[in-house]
């Protein structure tokens, strides 16, 4: 039997990594900008990406920790110039880009990389409770897949393979409905779903989450993989 995955945080993962401090970060597909103003208060000089006002409304509204921007943009036409980034980052982000459009949002941050600068890509792994459970509202299996088949596109645009690591992010809910709050906000348009099967959701939400003091929490399995411009 193959030892279990280790458990490490995503943002803990991130910092022992790549440096933050003083360098000019661009995390594309930012949502709340909680990683903006993780990355900020850890010095860096950090520039969210989303897709339109919409999806940027809650991290404009969040308290500013220093200097972090947000911009609308995609990743596939990234509203930055040329070689003026140090680290990119998708965060959980990369299977959302339409898989027309991976090869594209790589040569993107390719293109805003300075010479010696890192991409940092960290992507859910399509397996474990955690994705059993989620899978219920909506499976991305094949966009997952998609995206780290991508990733061997890479040298393409210049971009040299560094490091590859799995290990289990955990992920703590205080009870159900913060779940639910969690799957809305990430995407809107699941609403609908999470409504319907909300009774099959709860059930499956209790029975396969470890109850702990704090809440109720799972281990997601993740992956990062480290590119260096050329």
């Amino acid at each position: 039997m193959s030892e279990p995955l280790p458990i490490a945080k995503h943002l803990d993962r991130l910092a022992a990594l790549v440096p933050v401090d003083g360098r000019r970060i661009v995390d594309i597909g930012c949502g709340d900008g909680a990683l903006v103003r993780a990355l900020t208060r850890r010095g860096g000089i950090v520039t969210g990406i989303e897709i339109d006002a919409r999806a940027l409304a809650p991290a404009r509204a969040a308290p500013t920790m220093a200097n972090e921007r947000y911009l609308e943009g995609r990743a596939e036409a990234l509203p930055l110039d040329d070689r003026s980034v140090d680290l990119v980052v998708f965060f959980n982000s990369l299977h959302h880009v339409p898989v027309g459009l991976l090869d594209a949002a790589l040569g993107e941050a390719a293109r805003v990389l300075v010479p010696d600068g890192i991409l940092f890509v960290l992507e859910p792994i399509a397996s474990g409770a955690y994705f059993e459970l989620t899978r219920l509202v909506e499976d991305e299996t094949f966009v997952r897949a998609k995206a780290y088949e991508a990733l061997a596109g890479a040298p393409a645009h210049g971009l040299v393979a560094m490091a590859e690591e799995t290990y289990r992010n955990p992920l703590v809910f205080k009870d159900f409905e913060t779940f639910e709050a969690r799957m809305i906000a990430v995407e809107p348009a699941r609403a609908t779903v999470v409504a319907e099967h909300r009774a099959s959701l709860r059930r499956n939400f209790e029975a396969s989450a470890d109850v702990a003091a704090d809440g109720y929490c799972f281990y997601q399995p993740a992956r990062i993989n480290l590119f260096r411009k050329a």
